[in-house]
């Protein structure tokens, strides 16, 4: 006798904690994104706890909160994990309390430091026992200087610790993308030949700091970044949502590797009250929905497109990510990933 096929249940089903990247996911520039806030105050309303974490160390958490709240989101300062947040965790297990810090970066990360119990300074010659790194608009040669004097190494090897709030190669700002913390970090790297601990995306002490915040025991994660958001949630061996609203798209999806797959696949947030369809694959033909795709001799053909785009892709990341083949090995029809 044959089972039962699996009954397709929505991205929420069981889940008590929603936490939601920023930037691509609730919002871009000034503006909110389509069907985010609605869809996210929903959320709340059926009794699932949302909460937001950010990699941008440029920002308190009660700015953030308060942004947030511009939009139509009820967001306190404590629904808000900031990578800063997590970097105190990293430093606390590094220097002893009260410690002299030497600070790259702006006011969300005084603001964390000094919450911490410890001391900011902005000169390696004040001796400080650690440096902490984050994006500010205002960083410049001279901070990203005094951070290399600071960490300087001496004959034996032996140095401070260098805490990085996140390792953003880019950030998106109003007219176009720019150099992120990731790319401040690498100056001082190749200045002093040493890597930081990392608090945020994609490393997991940021999901951790979220998790533990709000007592989470099955927590699902948004995000619109493979390489940050989904492959830290994979990490901290968390479920995951890729929203398709923010900096990967299609293309991006269909060459995810193993490490980067989210769990769920969705045009904008209202998908996440959507019974999730199940892929099935018979015969090398996947099937979502209406969509099938047929995955044969190194080709990928649509059989059907189906009722809406969004399944063709579901169907077509499923055949792809279930042959194990990488992607520059399959001849992949353009129009899977032409920009909808």
């Amino acid at each position: 006798m044959l089972g039962r096929r699996p009954r397709p249940v929505t991205p929420l089903e069981g889940v008590d904690v929603l936490l939601a990247d920023l930037d691509g996911v609730v919002y871009q520039g000034p503006h909110a994104i389509p069907h985010a806030v609605e869809s996210l105050n929903r959320a709340v309303d059926e009794g699932i706890r949302v909460g937001y974490i950010t990699n941008n160390a440029s920002r308190s958490d009660s700015v953030v909160a308060a942004h947030l709240t511009d939009f139509g989101l009820t967001v306190a300062p404590s629904d808000v994990v900031t990578s800063p947040q997590a970097a105190m965790r990293l430093l606390a297990a590094a220097v002893p309390a009260g410690s002299l810090i030497l600070v790259v970066g702006g006011e969300g990360l005084t603001t964390e430091i000094e919450r911490a119990g410890f001391r900011v300074t902005r000169a390696a010659s004040d001796g400080p026992a650690a440096v902490v790194q984050g994006f500010s608009p205002d960083v410049g040669w001279k901070d990203l200087a005094q951070a290399a004097l600071a960490l300087a190494r001496d004959r034996s090897g032996n140095g401070i610790p260098w805490v990085a709030t996140n390792t953003d190669w880019t950030i998106p700002v109003e007219g176009g993308i720019a150099p992120g913390n990731g790319t401040l970090v690498s100056a001082v790297h190749t200045a002093v030949g040493i890597l930081p601990q990392v608090a945020g995306k994609p490393e997991t002490p940021i999901f951790t700091e979220a998790v533990e915040r709000f007592g989470a025991s099955s927590p699902l994660f948004i995000g619109d970044r493979l390489d940050t958001d989904i492959l830290g949630a994979q990490r901290a061996k968390m479920r995951s949502v890729h929203v398709l609203t923010g900096i990967d798209r299609a293309k991006q999806l269909l060459a995810a590797d193993a490490s980067s797959r989210p769990d769920f696949l969705l045009d904008d947030l209202r998908q996440l009250f959507e019974p999730y369809p199940i892929a099935v694959t018979r015969n090398d033909v996947t099937t979502v929905a209406g969509a099938r795709v047929r995955l044969r001799n190194g080709r990928v053909e649509i059989l059907a497109d189906g009722d809406r785009p969004i399944d063709l892709l579901r169907a077509a990341c499923a055949a792809i990510w279930g042959s194990g083949l990488p992607i520059y090995a399959l001849d992949v029809p353009p129009r899977l990933y032409s920009e909808r």
